[in-house]
């Protein structure tokens, strides 16, 4: 009883806490001007304690206080009705952690723990399986591939395993050895020594269209990101490339400091971006340097869609408002606004909007986002064919055609298409070669970085990269 009173003293603890350590970080302007005095916000928080002793000792039934904790943090952050300013708990602060520091212990795999029975016989089994490894990773070099199952990890069996678990197991300090089993295609069990790494995520890839355009998708923004951007410009440069193609669709955006030193490869002065808080250290405002590295008379087009957010907005605002690129695509997410992420030792944490950010027209595109200067429809299905395609993705028809044809020729994939239309699937030939083409990448350790064939937005910026030579 005596260990139990004292766990509930120490959470009540920490919630003060907490409001403390968010009362001390934004005194005294933030309080100041909301117009809370200090003693009325002495008196909600000996009320939040008082309410919790008494549900901890008065409630009918008895009652975790890590429940009441967690049920109280998420409801102080419910109220305010921001979606981005939240209570993390350990579970979700590795992710973000990994997003903001660019990289993390590990052997390099992207796992899944999707189980579902496409009705080939031992194609999906009760394992997490590897969706690809990470180019130059330890686990790229012990020759892990694309579909291969983790069956076993340092001898503790992967069975039933969720993502999270696996991914948890595979993570340690750089240069420690884990021991993995793999089950193979044609039921081969391969069991290696892996060498644990500072594996970096990677965040760009690029390549060059048509000789003379290069192509390059920024995937998120981590500190390794402006890096490796400068890499591609100088590829492109060396490969006499005259204009450059930037992909930030489906892009969620990522560090603010890592946005604005891609964009000084594009300006050599003038405002990239503003921020605007009530604290403040938080207003801001972010120039160009001289460190421009693209040429001054290369075309630029930018593509952005629905999925293009925060900072890839940042981007694309900026080269906007600076008439220094075309944008081609679909209106994007409008996310404008800034967080700081805040820990509250060392299993949970908070993410706190301090600070909206303005294009350098003086714009905020929080909940609004930035429209085209060229909108590409997205091409909508019908009814009938929208029933088509959830029957085709459910069926997991796709899947189980390649599973049957590992590398199809056209006469395959032709024959196949002739069957869904005869089995009733109303899709246009266009549609079924897309998503046969999309399943074949998804299974390659190394896609081809874009597809034009059938990349309509691509295609339109593209024509207009050539129409601005």
């Amino acid at each position: 009883m005596e260990r139990k009173n004292e766990r509930i003293l120490w959470i009540s603890i920490t919630i003060l806490l907490t409001f403390s350590l968010v009362f001390v970080i934004f005194t005294p302007q933030v309080f100041a001007d909301s117009g809370k005095s200090d003693r009325m916000l002495t008196e909600y928080f000996n009320d939040m304690e008082t309410a919790f002793y008494y549900l901890m000792n008065a409630y009918v039934d008895e009652v975790d206080p890590d429940v009441l904790f967690r049920g109280a943090m998420e409801g102080l952050f419910a109220s305010v009705e921001d979606p981005y300013t939240v209570f993390l708990e350990d579970m979700y602060l590795q992710e973000l952690e990994d997003t903001t520091q660019g990289s993390f212990g590990g052997v390099g795999l992207y796992i899944t723990s999707e189980r579902t029975n496409d009705g080939v016989e031992n194609f999906y089994l009760p394992y997490v399986r590897v969706v690809a490894p990470i180019e130059g990773t330890p686990a790229y070099r012990a020759g892990v591939h694309s579909g291969d199952y983790i069956i076993e990890i340092n001898g503790e069996s992967g069975e039933g395993l969720s993502s999270d678990e696996v991914s948890g197991l595979l993570r340690g300090a750089p240069n420690t050895t884990v021991n993995v089993t793999f089950l193979q295609e044609g039921e081969i069990h391969f069991n290696v020594d892996i060498n644990r790494a500072v594996i970096e995520i990677p965040t760009v890839k690029y390549d060059i269209i048509d000789q003379n355009t290069g192509y390059l998708r920024i995937i998120e923004f981590t500190p390794y990101t402006a890096d490796r951007v400068k890499e591609a410009i100088n590829y492109f440069k060396d490969e006499d490339c005259d204009s450059i193609i930037i992909d930030v669709r489906n892009n969620p955006g990522g560090l603010l400091s890592s946005v604005v030193d891609i964009c000084d490869n594009f300006f050599s002065s003038g405002v990239i971006v503003s921020t605007r808080s009530r604290i403040a250290t938080e207003n801001k405002i972010y120039n160009a340097h001289l460190s421009t590295q693209a040429p001054r008379n290369w075309p630029v087009v930018v593509l952005i869609d629905q999925g293009s957010a925060s900072a890839s907005e940042i981007l694309t605002g900026a080269m906007k408002d600076r008439e220094r690129a075309t944008i081609v695509g679909q209106t994007s997410f409008g996310k404008g606004s800034v967080q700081q992420f805040i820990r509250l030792g060392e299993e949970n944490a908070i993410k706190l909007t301090t600070a909206r950010y303005y294009t350098p027209n003086d714009i905020s595109i929080d909940k609004t986002g930035i429209d085209p200067d060229i909108f590409v429809e997205e091409e909508l299905l019908s009814d009938e064919q929208q029933d088509s395609y959830r029957e085709v993705i459910e069926n997991h028809m796709i899947s189980r055609f390649i599973n049957e044809n590992r590398v199809p020729s056209q006469e395959d994939i032709n024959n196949f298409i002739v069957q869904l239309k005869d089995d009733g699937i109303n899709l246009e030939d266009y549609h079924l070669r897309m998503l046969i083409q999309s399943e074949l990448y998804r299974r390659m350790d190394n896609p081809p970085v874009f597809s034009l064939e059938y990349d309509k937005i691509l295609q339109r910026g593209l024509q207009e990269i050539q129409e601005l030579r």
